[in-house]
């Protein structure tokens, strides 16, 4: 397939999410797809007008560490007019904390993963089973990892959510349900969210495999 699109996926910050082999494992399916793939391990990239430009989708995999006010602003300006911007777990919603900005643009921050590895369930939200890219999953499906608690807020179209169970034991008194795949418009960018993904396997697993690579295709305007 011929290469008509650009990507540019952005890694690094805490190793522990392998910021490298998880992106690695969604840049063979980009080219695949006609993206000509660049990769930055630097923020620098973000700063730089002539290598944001034209860009269709913006892959990061950046968890925690710092952004200046500079990459910043050629983030949001790139996704402000146009590019799709998308990401997984630490990677996307827990980037940057000090940036009020950032945090804003991606609509969700993450807050705790209680007693850190657990059983849980993520389910398509009924309402939104029809968007592309969850369409024709199931209902619901069970994983054995963190599950990330998230602080977000209305603007983002939620697609499916995770369900923290109270007991006697938890300082939550009653059950909550918070986002676990959300889109969001920015501008004119679109933006795509999962929260799964902190081990290589969490990637691997069929149903997460398959919404990260439609919500890749949909942040850049191919889905």
């Amino acid at each position: 397939m011929t290469e008509n699109r650009r990507a540019l996926v952005v890694r690094g910050g805490w190793d522990g999410h392998v910021p490298v082999s998880a992106t690695d494992r969604f840049v063979p399916f980009l080219r695949e797809q006609g993206f000509h793939v660049e990769i930055s391990d630097t923020l620098d990239v973000y700063a730089d007008p002539a290598a944001m430009a034209g860009l269709d989708l913006i892959v990061q995999c950046w968890t925690m560490g710092t952004a200046t006010a500079e990459q910043i602003d050629g983030l949001i300006g790139a996704v402000r007019s146009g590019t799709g911007f998308a990401g997984w777990h630490g990677g996307v919603v827990d980037s940057f904390r000090s940036s009020t900005r950032y945090l804003q643009m991606t609509g969700g921050q993450f807050a705790e993963h209680p007693d850190d590895f657990v059983d849980y369930e993520v389910e398509v939200v009924a309402a939104r089973a029809d968007h592309p890219i969850v369409a024709g999953l199931p209902a619901k499906w069970a994983l054995h990892t963190e599950q990330y608690w998230v602080l977000t807020d209305a603007l983002s179209d939620v697609l499916a959510t995770t369900r923290f169970r109270a007991t006697a034991d938890t300082a939550w008194r009653a059950d909550l349900v918070v986002p676990a795949v959300w889109t969001r418009q920015w501008g004119q960018g679109r933006i795509f969210v999962s929260t799964v993904g902190h081990k290589l396997d969490d990637l691997d697993h069929p149903q997460v495999r398959t919404l990260t690579e439609r919500g890749l295709l949909w942040a850049s305007r191919q889905a």
